[in-house]
């Protein structure tokens, strides 16, 4: 009697350590697509070189999607011992992505690189930096919350997904280079919303860190247009890039 009453909770386990694997695979996918021209294929495409910074931007951003693939994997094989462990190299990554990501994105500010064509490259400031301080919340929620699993990793994918507009940004379709923010934001939400509907379906019930995670998520990607036109973001834009050399 015992070992059927605890088949749905086992099932559940099983089906939500599967969904993470997936997510964070389907993460994967989309950062390699995306930056497949510019950077992980980029030989193929061009032979111009990339500046050292971005090589160490990308080695970095790239070693979280593999750390976060590898930790979700192994949760679903349920090494937590091992988890646990690489949960320190984590942190480390993390600290530096923000650092390296955001001295990138004022250094290409600085230099006038603009990747959406039309806008101004002080107002475009406003997105990388953002995602650099949504996605420094989630992190460090997440780690505070490390001995909560039921939040620590939802804090952690949506971290993670909170970055993937630059990504989605770069995807090879005409609609997302016609529509701008309003598609790459657009596409990173519905990934929050995936989320919100995986509770609903396996809870019955929104989580309130999917729910609080994911309001900050998209409530800032319209905070985001409105600040980086206003006069206090671009005196404050061009203040940051008065400190690059």
């Amino acid at each position: 009697m015992e070992n059927v009453q605890a088949n749905p909770a086992i099932t559940r386990r099983r089906r939500e350590r599967w969904f993470y694997v997936g997510m964070s695979i389907a993460v994967v996918i989309t950062v390699f697509a995306g930056f497949a021209r510019t950077y992980y294929l980029r030989p193929y495409f061009t032979s111009e070189p990339l500046i050292t910074l971005l090589h160490v931007h990308g080695l970095i951003f790239t070693s979280w999607l593999v750390l976060f693939v590898t930790q979700t994997t192994l949760v679903a094989a349920h090494r937590i011992d091992l988890h646990r462990r690489l949960g320190i190299l984590g942190g480390v990554i993390a600290v530096l992505m923000v650092a390296v990501g955001t001295t990138t994105a004022v250094i290409r500010a600085k230099l006038g690189v603009s990747p959406v064509p039309g806008v101004d490259i002080l107002s475009f400031l406003v997105i990388p930096l953002g995602d650099m301080f949504v996605f420094s919340i989630l992190v460090g929620a997440g780690f505070y919350f490390r001995r909560r699993p039921d939040m620590h990793k939802r804090l952690m994918l949506l971290a993670t997904i909170s970055i993937l507009a630059a990504a989605i940004a770069r995807l090879p379709f005409a609609f997302i280079q016609a529509y701008g923010p309003l598609a790459f934001f657009g596409l990173t939400d519905a990934l929050v919303v995936f989320v919100v509907l995986y509770d609903l379906v396996t809870l019955r019930r929104i989580h309130r860190v999917s729910a609080l995670a994911g309001l900050l998520i998209i409530a800032s990607h319209p905070l985001r247009m409105m600040l980086g036109g206003t006069h206090a973001w671009l005196s404050f834009a061009t203040w940051l890039t008065h400190w690059v050399t």
